[in-house]
């Protein structure tokens, strides 16, 4: 026990509880910060707070945390995929494009600066163009 209990009293704070595996056993906003005078440091996954007698620190090592947030990060990845992929797919109109016909009037057109040079020597077809009009630098 901490001193006189009668300096202490009870309060409630309400918070959300999801049910999903996460690297956090609840998930705490400013309000219970404040609530708690607590300061939250991500940089060094440390919370300090006021207690009894002195700062209480709560710490972790940050590979571990860096860990639990990767494999969360993997899991929540395929949770959201799993019901955001098919209404995306049942919303998308799939296209499927003739690679015999040019696309737009936006295709790639040769400049009248450019030579033509062949990279196979095996094969003459197989030709690149290069610009020739090229700046000094």
């Amino acid at each position: 026990m901490f001193g006189n209990q009668a300096n202490f009293h009870l309060e409630v704070l309400t918070f959300e509880v999801v049910d999903f595996l996460g690297s956090y056993h609840a998930i705490l906003g400013w309000p219970c910060y404040t609530k708690f005078m607590a300061i939250p440091n991500y940089t060094y996954p440390k919370l300090k707070m006021l207690g009894p007698k002195s700062v209480i620190t709560v710490s972790s090592a940050f590979l571990h945390a860096f860990t639990c947030d990767r494999e969360h990060y993997k899991l929540s990845t395929t949770v959201i995929n799993l019901f955001e992929l098919p209404r995306l797919g049942e919303s998308s109109i799939p296209i499927v494009l003739d690679c015999s016909k040019p696309t737009s009037s936006i295709a790639f057109h040769l400049l009248k600066e450019t030579k033509a040079v062949g990279i196979d020597p095996t094969d003459p077809t197989k030709m690149i163009q290069i610009g020739t009009q090229l700046p000094a630098k």
